[in-house]
C-alpha cells in the first residue's frame, strides 16, 4: 500500500512539473500571438486588395502577352509551403501538409519550404526542393519576401513550371485556422478558380501593358508571400496557445484524479493500521 501511495505521489509531482511547462508555453504563445495578430491585421488588407486587383486586371485585359498572364505548357507545379518552426501546436503543421498533399495529388511538383517543419517534412519525403535558404519563418522580413519573389519569377520565366501555388494557414479566429492552397501564377489561374466570366477592363497602360505587368508582378508576388507569412505566424501562435491551454487543463484534471486515488489509498492505509492496532489490543 505504501509503495502504491509513493508511486501516485511521484506521478502527481511529474504531472505538476509538466503543467508548469505547458502553462508557461501558453503564456508565451499568448504574448507572441498579440504581436503576430496585429501584424497580420495590418498587412491583410494589402494582401487581399493586391490579390483581388491582379485577378481583376488579368481577367479584363486580354490584349497583352506578359509571360505571367498566360499558362505555360509545363504541368509541373512549384509550391511555396509556409509551415511553423516548432511543434507543440496541435494539428497546425499536419493539417497544412494534408492540404498540400490533397492539392498536389497526381501532380509533379517542386517545393520552396518556409519554416523548419516544412524543411524537415520534405527532407523525409525526399521531395524536389527549390531552395532551403528560407528555412525559418520567424525572421522572414519584407526584404526576404522580395528575394523569394525574385527567385520564383526567374524560375517561372524559364518555363520549367506551369504554375506557382501558395500553401499557407489563414488566421480565421483565435480558435480557428484554415489551411489553403491558392494559385499565384499564372494570373489566368486566379480568375479560373473564381469560376466567373472575365469582365472587360478599360485600363490603359503606358508605356505598354506587358511591360507594366512584368514590373508589377514581382511586387505582387512579394506582397502575397509576406501576407501569407504574417497570417501563418499568427495561426501558429493561436494553434500553440490552444494546444497548451488544452494540455494544461488535462494536466489539472489528471492531478485531481491522482489526488483522489492518493487520498483513497491513504485512507485505506490508515483504516488498515487502526484495524491492526485494534486486533492487537484484543489479542492482548
Amino acid at each position: 500500500m505504501a509503495a502504491n501511495m509513493k508511486a501516485v505521489k511521484l506521478r502527481i509531482k511529474s504531472v505538476q512539473s509538466t503543467m508548469q511547462i505547458t502553462k508557461a508555453m501558453e503564456l508565451v504563445a499568448s504574448s507572441k500571438l498579440r504581436r503576430a495578430k496585429e501584424r497580420s491585421d495590418n498587412c491583410r488588407p494589402y494582401f487581399e486588395e493586391l490579390y483581388d486587383t491582379l485577378k481583376t486586371i488579368a481577367a479584363g485585359n486580354t490584349d497583352f502577352s506578359s509571360i505571367y498572364a498566360k499558362a505555360e505548357e509545363s504541368e509541373k507545379v512549384c509550391y511555396v509551403v509556409i509551415a511553423g518552426d516548432r511543434g507543440l501546436a496541435g494539428g497546425y503543421n499536419n493539417n497544412l501538409f494534408k492540404c498540400l498533399e490533397a492539392d498536389a495529388k497526381g501532380k509533379e511538383y517542386t517545393v520552396l519550404p518556409i519554416g523548419k517543419k516544412a524543411v524537415e517534412y520534405f527532407r523525409r519525403k525526399k521531395a524536389d526542393v527549390l531552395t532551403e535558404e528560407f528555412g525559418e519563418i520567424a525572421p522572414i522580413t519584407v526584404g526576404e519576401c522580395f528575394e523569394i519573389s525574385k527567385l520564383l519569377c526567374e524560375e517561372y520565366k524559364t518555363k520549367e513550371y506551369g504554375s506557382i501555388r501558395l500553401v499557407y494557414t489563414e488566421f480565421v479566429s483565435m480558435l480557428s485556422q484554415q489551411p489553403h492552397a491558392v494559385p499565384v501564377l499564372p494570373l489566368t489561374e486566379l480568375t479560373e478558380e473564381d469560376g466567373k466570366e472575365p469582365v472587360r477592363n478599360l485600363i490603359l497602360y503606358e508605356p505598354e501593358s506587358s511591360e507594366v505587368f512584368d514590373a508589377i508582378v514581382p511586387e505582387y508576388l512579394a506582397g502575397v508571400v509576406f501576407g501569407a507569412v504574417c497570417d501563418s505566424l499568427a495561426s501558429e501562435q493561436a494553434a500553440r496557445r490552444t494546444a497548451m491551454e488544452s494540455a494544461t487543463s488535462n494536466a489539472e484534471d489528471m492531478i485531481e484524479t491522482l489526488n483522489l486515488h492518493y487520498n483513497r489509498a491513504r485512507q485505506a492505509s490508515i483504516t488498515q493500521e487502526i484495524t491492526e492496532i485494534v486486533g492487537g489490543a484484543e489479542g492482548l
